[in-house]
C-alpha cells in the first residue's frame, strides 16, 4: 500500500472512487511548503498548462490521502501521466488533523508557467469543494486568472 497525497481533480471523492476502487480515503491535510501552480504548457498532452505542485516556503496546498492499494497504483500511474514520464513521484509530509504522514504526490516534470483553460480551472475548483477544502482555498482556484473557454 502507498499513501498517496492528491491534488487537482483527483481532491475528487467520486473520480478517485472511479480512478482506484480498492484505495480508501484515509483524510484531507495540508502539504506546506508547496503551492499549486501550473507548467508543461507545450505538454505531449496538447491541452495546455497542466496543474502541478512547486515547492513554496510561504504557501500550502490542500490534499486529500489515499490509501492506495498495488492493484490501483498502476491504473494511477497511467492517470498521472508517470508512467509516460510526464510526472514524477515526489515524497512530501502531509499535516493530517490528526497525524503527519509520509505521502507520495505527482509533480510535473517540467517548467512552470502558463494560464490555465478556464474549464480546467474550474473542474479543479469543483474537485477542491467536493474534497471538504475550506471556502476561502475554493475561492482562490474559482477567481485565479484563466483562459477563456471560446
Amino acid at each position: 500500500m502507498t499513501l498517496y497525497a492528491a491534488y487537482g481533480v483527483n481532491l475528487d471523492p467520486a473520480l478517485m472512487s472511479e480512478r482506484c476502487p480498492h484505495s480508501p480515503l484515509r483524510t484531507t491535510g495540508w502539504l506546506s511548503g508547496w503551492r499549486l501552480t501550473f507548467g508543461g504548457e507545450d505538454n505531449a498532452m496538447g491541452e495546455g498548462p497542466m496543474v502541478t505542485i512547486v515547492q513554496d516556503p510561504f504557501e500550502q496546498v490542500f490534499v486529500a490521502v489515499y490509501d492506495v492499494v498495488d492493484q490501483d497504483m498502476e491504473a494511477l500511474e497511467k492517470w498521472e501521466l508517470a508512467d509516460i514520464g510526464l510526472y514524477f513521484k515526489a515524497k512530501v509530509r502531509i499535516s493530517a488533523l490528526a497525524e503527519d504522514l509520509l505521502c507520495e504526490a505527482y509533480v510535473l516534470d517540467t517548467y512552470e508557467g502558463g494560464i490555465p483553460d478556464a474549464r480546467y480551472l474550474g473542474a479543479l475548483a469543483d474537485a477542491a469543494e467536493a474534497a471538504g477544502a475550506p471556502d476561502d482555498y475554493v475561492h482562490a482556484l474559482r477567481t485565479r486568472p484563466c483562459r477563456s473557454n471560446d
